[in-house]
């Protein structure tokens, strides 16, 4: 396709004001796996060309159970995108880790039970390397922006990624918070997991916006949604810094993730997946 990107924005429709780019426009995109969430709205900052993906549609219409993620992921493997900056509001399952605090989180525990998490079926088998699976790279680039700014931000953590939409019980919660994970969320599902086996580079910034339920307080909505307001302007103040900062080059894991991970024999792969695929893997089949 002729549209392109360097970087891609995942998040709220609160973080896309727009007036900070030049050439705004919208694409359409389709894939094999359906429509992503919504149009991908795409525009200049300096010399780097940046897309913006809504993750439960603009008008937030879609659940984190319904996201249909590998359409969001593989448009923007279409767009020619390198790196990821997602944004997530988060629940704390630590009293150290405060409402409106900054996690950029370096390890994910799945929870999640009706999602499908790989871009690999119909015939071809694919084993990508998950151990860290977020960029070390990115993920550092953001934390020493976001402490550069002086906010209050956490350089490691582990992410629970819950199916949703219901929050917590207080014993699932009170479970997570003594196996020591430290933020609870819905959304970073499969997301990373397809990121990683598109070759993109994936950060997240976690945005807590309450304490769960494990100290034995109701999650209120409406807090959620108040805190969620206020930590939009973090966030833009953040990725706007960043998207000239984040080198282009990468020396990261991500980059080849794929690389020996295809098992089947590839003169087996179907043709059909071979060309459904082609973004993902041609690289890897050539004869």
């Amino acid at each position: 396709m002729d549209e392109k990107a360097d970087i891609a924005i995942i998040g709220g429709s609160g973080i896309y004001d727009l007036s900070w780019f030049d050439n705004v426009r919208q694409v359409d995109i389709d894939t094999p796996f359906g429509k992503p969430s919504d149009e991908i709205t795409i525009g200049e900052y300096g010399d780097r060309t940046v897309c913006f993906l809504p993750r439960h549609d603009a008008g937030h219409r879609i659940s984190p159970t319904q996201l249909n993620s590998r359409a969001n992921i593989f448009a923007l493997k279409k767009l020619g995108v390198k790196r990821i900056i997602s944004a997530s509001a988060v629940g704390s399952l630590k009293n150290e880790i405060s409402p409106l605090d900054l996690v950029i989180p370096n390890q994910i525990y799945d929870r999640t039970k009706s999602r499908t998490s790989t871009f690999f079926e119909e015939g071809i088998v694919v084993h990508a390397g998950f151990a860290d699976p977020f960029c070390p790279e990115l993920s550092e680039t953001i934390t020493d922006i976001a402490r550069s700014k002086g906010y209050n931000v956490h350089d490691s953590g582990t992410y629970v990624c819950i199916e949703g939409p219901q929050f917590s019980t207080r014993a699932e919660s009170s479970v997570y918070q003594s196996l020591g994970f430290d933020v609870i969320g819905m959304t970073a599902l499969p997301e990373v997991k397809l990121a990683r086996e598109a070759e993109i580079c994936y950060t997240m910034i976690a945005t807590v916006t309450d304490y769960d339920v494990w100290k034995e307080q109701d999650v209120d909505i409406a807090t959620v949604i108040e805190n969620t307001r206020k930590n939009v302007n973090a966030v833009k103040d953040i990725v706007s810094d960043a998207i000239e900062k984040i080198p282009l080059e990468r020396d990261c894991v991500c980059k080849n993730a794929l690389e020996g991970a295809i098992i089947t024999n590839h003169n087996m792969v179907p043709y059909d997946t071979k060309r459904k695929l082609e973004p993902l893997i041609g690289k890897y089949l050539e004869e």
